[in-house]
C-alpha cells in the first residue's frame, strides 16, 4: 500500500476562526452544529473565508464473496442491475447529485457482470466479485492495492477538476458484513452487537448472519492474524468497492479536501483508513447517523457528529449527500453573516 502524507490541519489559525465565528452578530454558540463545521472547513482549507468548489461524488460497485452464504436478503444480481439503473439517472444518489449539484462518476470496482457496454460506468474493475472470506481472504494484497490506487486515480481527477468536496457511495450485495467485522475488529466490539439486519434480513436469517459472521473472523485469526498487524484485515475482508473508498478517502485528505462520509459501510471505510492514518479524520465530515444496527457506536468510535439523523439506510451516499446544503450553510454563515461591529450592534456577551 502506498504511504501518505496526511497532515493534522495546521492549528495556529483556529483562533481567529473561533474569533470571526463568536463575532457574527449572534449569540455565542447559537447556531450550533453551524459553527463546528464552518470552523472545522476554514481548519481544513486554512483560510477564514472558506469555498466549496465543484462537489463530486465517487460511487463504486463491487460484489462480495460472502453472499453465497445467505448473509444478505437482497442476491448479488442487485448489484448490477442498480449500476445500470444509476446509468439512467434512476437511483436515490442520481437524485440527490442532480439537486446539489455533485458531478458523479460510477464506478465498477468488482461487479460480477460485464458492464462494458455502458459508457457512463468507469470500467476498473479488479475481478467479478471478492473471493468468499468465510473460507480465504477477500483478495489478494495486490488486488487491495489496485483498489487503492483505482480510489487516488479518481480523487486526483476530481481535484484537477477544481473540487474541494468530495463525497464516496457504494453498491456492493452483503457489504454490512465486512463493515460489521471492520467495527468489531478495530473497535474491540462484540461482534454480534456490530451485526445488523442489513438490507431487511428477518430474525432467522440475522441469526444466521452472526454465524456465519463468527466462523469467519475465528477463521481469519487461526489463518492470517499472527502478526496482530490491523492492516492484514483490510484485504482479508475489504470488498473491491470498499477498498476503492479507502484509497479516495486517504488521498483526499492527502490533498486537504474535505470527505463527506456517508453510512455504515463508508464509515467502516473511514474508521479503517483511520486505522492506519488517524490523521484522515481531521477531513471527515460525517453526513448522518443511518438505522443499520451499530452505525451510532461506530460513530462514536470515531468520535463522530453526524449531521442528520433521518432513519436512512440506502447506502449509495445518499445520506452525506442530503447533508451537503448543511455544510453549504455553515460556509455561507462564515462568509455571510455580518458582525457586531459592521451591523453597529451592541455585543451583549
Amino acid at each position: 500500500m502506498r504511504n501518505f502524507k496526511i497532515e493534522k490541519p495546521d492549528e495556529s489559525l483556529r483562533g481567529a476562526i473561533r474569533e470571526k465565528i463568536d463575532n457574527l452578530n449572534k449569540p455565542k454558540g447559537s447556531l450550533g452544529l453551524l459553527e463546528t463545521l464552518a470552523e472545522q472547513i476554514c481548519m481544513i482549507q486554512q483560510t477564514l473565508t472558506p469555498t466549496l468548489q465543484h462537489p463530486c461524488h465517487l460511487l463504486f460497485g463491487g460484489d462480495h464473496g460472502i453472499e453465497r452464504e445467505g448473509v444478505s436478503v437482497s442476491p448479488r444480481d442487485v448489484t448490477w442491475q442498480q449500476m445500470i439503473n444509476f446509468t439512467h439517472g434512476g437511483g436515490g444518489v442520481n437524485m440527490f447529485c442532480r439537486q446539489h449539484g455533485f458531478t458523479l462518476y460510477i464506478i465498477d470496482m468488482g461487479v460480477d457482470y460485464d458492464l462494458t457496454t455502458y459508457p457512463d460506468i468507469l470500467n476498473r474493475k479488479i475481478a467479478r466479485g471478492t473471493k468468499n472470506f468465510l473460507y480465504e481472504p477477500a483478495m489478494s494484497e495486490a488486488e487491495f492495492n489496485q483498489a487503492i490506487e483505482t480510489g487516488c486515480e479518481l480523487v486526483d481527477l476530481c481535484h484537477q477538476d477544481g473540487c474541494n468536496i468530495i463525497c464516496m457511495g457504494e453498491m456492493g450485495i452483503a457489504n454490512t458484513s465486512p463493515s460489521s467485522i471492520w467495527m468489531h475488529l478495530f473497535g474491540n466490539i462484540p461482534l454480534d452487537e456490530c451485526i445488523g439486519a442489513g438490507a431487511g434480513l428477518n430474525t432467522p436469517g440475522l441469526q444466521h448472519k452472526r454465524i456465519i459472521l463468527r466462523q469467519a473472523v475465528d477463521n481469519f485469526h487461526k489463518l492470517r492474524a499472527q502478526s496482530g498487524n490491523k492492516e492484514e484485515a483490510l484485504p482479508y475482508f475489504a470488498g473491491f468497492e470498499m477498498a476503492g473508498a479507502i484509497g479516495a478517502m486517504l488521498r483526499a485528505a492527502e490533498l486537504k479536501m474535505t470527505v463527506m462520509v456517508d453510512g455504515f459501510i463508508m464509515s467502516a471505510c473511514m474508521l479503517a483508513a483511520s486505522q492506519i492514518y488517524p490523521e484522515v479524520l481531521h477531513y471527515a465530515v460525517f453526513g448522518h447517523c443511518g438505522d443499520e444496527s451499530g452505525h451510532k457506536r461506530m460513530l462514536d468510535l470515531m468520535h463522530a457528529t453526524p449531521i442528520l439523523h433521518l432513519g436512512m439506510r440506502l447506502g449509495e451516499g445518499t445520506g452525506a449527500l442530503c447533508a451537503y446544503p448543511i455544510v453549504e450553510s455553515a460556509v455561507r454563515m462564515v462568509n455571510e453573516m455580518n458582525n457586531f461591529e459592521n451591523a453597529h450592534i451592541t455585543k451583549y456577551f
